[in-house]
């Protein structure tokens, strides 16, 4: 089968022939009909992460936004079958250690990261195993297109796991989301469908344009003000409630610490570049001094996926709303290079994996 392989960190991406994957029996293949590409892929294909034990290794298959159909399951699978349409988590718990078992698999203790260990090789690719998968896949409702199945991937639940059981987002709150990337527009959209008013941070016409239509409150063009913490406390009167760094640079983390109000909630999402290297300078004495919470968020655990299905189901959130642009396997090398200049906008998806 046709995969994406990362030969070399910065480099195009090989298309290449790589042998199909064969179910374990816990196991199934999930042949890929759609998956998006994610600023983490591009930290992987930069090879960032060696800072925190974390850099992905040569000869690994990117990709770990997929959706699609079931084609083979292992001997022991009963609930999944051949031709079931399923969302694949990205963080994969083995649904059997104590944080599986109280509800938090997104941090297995035995779990892989789809897409960023050898162990479990990436979608990028025709077809993708999904270990554990009556614990790990998601069965979605018949009227969900690839590429919206695609766009609940990492960044989507991530946000929703962020604000919806990290956080206690009340109605009536506001949220400041710093970086209007894929994850920060899913932000956006789910912080306004809960409920909470949302300033929407970032130096892009195109992406604070699309961060409007999405439900934000008011956007601020971080590249043509002064301060952002005193714009962002000019519109909601003290400071967010909430406020979430889904870049990940050491400017957008310290903006969005600082524009919280008395006893407001930090969430990183986004993940460092090779100019932060995982360390970051925050005021910690005034956050101290104004009861601060800084939180970190990863993934969601698949058995919450309920929860996002149902607001869908229900018109409240939309995540195809996200997507800008549907891309063949050919083309993805190309749009992570785009990402360096922060050339994307929205969730691109890959949508054809035979060219």
């Amino acid at each position: 089968m046709r995969a994406a392989v990362l030969e070399a960190y910065g480099e195009p991406l090989s298309i290449e022939s790589v042998p199909e994957p064969e179910p374990e029996p816990h196991g199934a293949v999930v042949e890929v009909e759609a998956c998006g590409i994610c600023r983490s892929d591009w930290h992987a294909w930069q090879g960032h992460g060696e800072w925190a034990d974390d850099q992905v290794s040569l000869g690994q298959v990117l990709g770990h936004e997929p959706a699609g159909r079931v084609v083979a399951v292992g001997e022991d699978v009963t609930r999944l079958s051949v031709g079931d349409r399923v969302a694949v988590p990205f963080n994969l718990g083995d649904g059997a250690c104590p944080h599986c078992l109280n509800g938090h698999g997104n941090v297995c203790d035995d779990g892989h990261a789809l897409g960023f260990e050898m162990d479990a090789q990436g979608a990028f690719a025709e077809a993708v195993h999904v270990p554990h998968v009556e614990y790990n896949a998601v069965e979605l409702p018949s009227n969900v297109a690839p590429e919206e199945m695609a766009a609940l991937g990492c960044r989507y639940v991530t946000a929703f796991h962020a604000l919806s059981h990290r956080v206690d987002l009340a109605a009536g709150d506001w949220v400041a989301v710093h970086g209007c990337g894929g994850l920060g527009l899913a932000a956006v959209q789910l912080a306004a469908a809960l409920g909470a008013g949302v300033v929407a941070v970032d130096v892009r016409e195109e992406p604070l344009a699309l961060a409007s239509d999405l439900g934000a409150t008011t956007t601020v063009d971080a590249s043509t003000v002064d301060d952002v913490p005193d714009e962002v406390a000019a519109v909601t009167g003290d400071g967010a409630h909430v406020s979430v760094d889904a870049l990940g640079r050491a400017e957008t983390c310290r903006n969005s610490v600082d524009c919280l109000r008395t006893r407001g909630t930090h969430v990183q999402l986004g993940l460092t570049t090779e100019a932060e290297r995982g360390e970051v300078s925050l005021p910690i004495d005034a956050m101290t001094r104004w009861d601060i919470s800084f939180l970190g968020s990863r993934g969601m655990p698949p058995t919450r996926y309920d929860e996002l299905l149902r607001m869908m189901e229900t018109g409240r959130i939309d995540p195809g709303a996200l997507v800008t642009r549907r891309v063949p396997l050919s083309a993805v090398s190309d749009r992570l290079a785009a990402m360096s200049d922060y050339g994307t906008r929205g969730v691109e998806v890959v949508t054809e994996f035979g060219r």
